[in-house]
């Protein structure tokens, strides 16, 4: 199935929308040592690493919804360009000791110029694969293809800046950050699958019956095949409307983005607690690579198993793996509770997003994919500064305790809304009844 995905891709896209995209898992970390080190400063570092996960939390869908009205080669060029610029800005700012406020703008300024390269190549992969006639299966694999390639930059992105912090300068990462955005953020503007995106054809019309109800000996799609370009949508999808389970699907995500914040604080706390700080990035990366690889494993689930089933049972994943972490006393119980919990992370993202693909209006296709990234970027953000406050006053468990009510919620979340029910339809214009006397 992959080698399919990599035929349909092309072997120059995966590499440059990676390259694109691993500046944006650097420079929030990279912010956070540059501004505490040349400030001695840990809340000017708190106030400028915030005012980043703040301004990409709000442009992100802003620049989603551009490239879908405009085209991804020109907004993200734009992007890119303005973002290698202000993270430079950032970096120059900080080494000349600026104050806190211009950092904190500079810190909002390059979150807001992100240029949203992981959900535009999700965008442009699906659009590659529904162009192509790809099934449902083969568009499964491309999206698990496209969470791995997050996972992996959000585990070697850090990872740079630990080596850059360690080996020479936190500001080395952060311009090299702004190199890679100049460069690669133009490759990947430049790419000719920009053109997909601006072509894919439209979703198809779904009916209302319910997705994982296929009955044996039955054809095992769950959703019914695009329709070809130009064919003329009703309804809600033809203005673009969301349905309600778009909205659901984005507070899902952002509960996901909770809790990887709440583990980061926990974990952070914990290691300290044992004394053996530089274990935190470690016990992160090796959650992070056993995500990657559960995310490559996502094709092989059976077609059988329909989305909303696959999303119950990865929050229920998410609740039933998260409860150890209450549990962990020594370092070796967390290195093994937060791997274990990282095989739950994939199957949830790549869901998640599959759902969205499947129930949002073509038009509207980048935006909500920028909305779901942004989603965890704020989860995150605003879990972490909790968390860490409840770590700071209650210990490690607490955090933890954030992580698990997060993940309950999502799976309460997965139980109450049917993912796939279509949006609803206007009621057709017609004379108002008469008032009774």
């Amino acid at each position: 199935m992959y080698r399919d995905t990599l035929g349909l891709l092309g072997p120059a896209l995966p590499v440059v929308s990676f390259l694109a995209r691993l500046p944006t898992a650097m420079c929030q970390l990279g912010s956070l040592l540059l501004v505490a080190e040349t400030s001695g400063s840990l809340t000017t570092a708190g106030l400028a690493g915030g005012a980043l996960a703040a301004g990409q939390t709000c442009a992100g869908p802003v620049i989603g919804r551009l490239a879908d009205r405009r085209g991804q080669r020109r907004v993200v060029l734009a992007a890119s360009a303005a973002n290698a610029v202000a993270v430079a800005a950032l970096v120059l700012a900080a080494l000349a000791h600026a104050a806190t406020g211009w950092l904190v703008l500079l810190g909002a300024l390059a979150g807001a110029t992100v240029p949203q390269a992981g959900p535009l190549a999700r965008t442009r992969s699906v659009a590659l694969a529904r162009c192509a006639g790809a099934d449902d299966r083969l568009v499964g694999a491309v999206l698990s293809f496209e969470g791995t390639l997050d996972e992996v930059s959000f585990v070697l992105g850090p990872a740079l800046v630990g080596l850059a912090a360690a080996f020479a300068h936190p500001a080395a990462a952060l311009l090299l950050a702004a190199a890679l955005l100049a460069v690669f953020g133009t490759a990947f503007a430049l790419h000719p699958s920009a053109r997909a995106a601006r072509d894919r054809p439209a979703p198809a019309v779904r009916p209302s019956a319910p997705k994982d109800r296929t009955p044996p000996g039955a054809a095992t799609d769950p959703v019914a095949p695009p329709l070809s370009s130009g064919t003329t949508l009703t309804g809600a999808a033809e203005r673009g409307r969301l349905p309600r389970s778009a909205y659901v699907l984005r507070v899902a995500m952002t509960l996901q983005g909770a809790m990887f914040g709440a583990s980061q604080a926990g974990i952070t706390a914990f290691t300290e607690e044992l004394g053996a700080p530089a274990q935190a990035g470690l016990v992160y990366a090796a959650m992070g690579v056993m995500s990657a690889a559960v995310g490559l494993s996502m094709a092989a689930v059976p077609a059988r198993i329909g989305p909303a089933t696959r999303w119950r049972a990865a929050t229920a994943a998410l609740v039933v793996l998260s409860l150890p972490l209450l549990l962990v006393d020594s370092l070796g119980a967390l290195y093994a509770v937060v791997t274990l919990l990282g095989a739950a992370y994939a199957p949830h993202l790549i869901t998640v997003f599959g759902l969205t693909e499947r129930t949002v209006p073509s038009a509207r296709l980048a935006e909500s994919m920028a909305f779901l990234t942004s989603g965890i970027v704020g989860g995150q953000a605003l879990a972490l500064a909790l968390s860490g406050r409840l770590a700071d006053g209650h210990g490690a468990p607490a955090a933890f305790a954030v992580a698990v009510v997060a993940a309950a919620l999502c799976a309460a979340l997965s139980w109450a809304v049917d993912p796939l029910a279509p949006a609803p339809r206007p009621l057709p214009a017609g004379p108002r009844p008469a008032r009774r006397a």
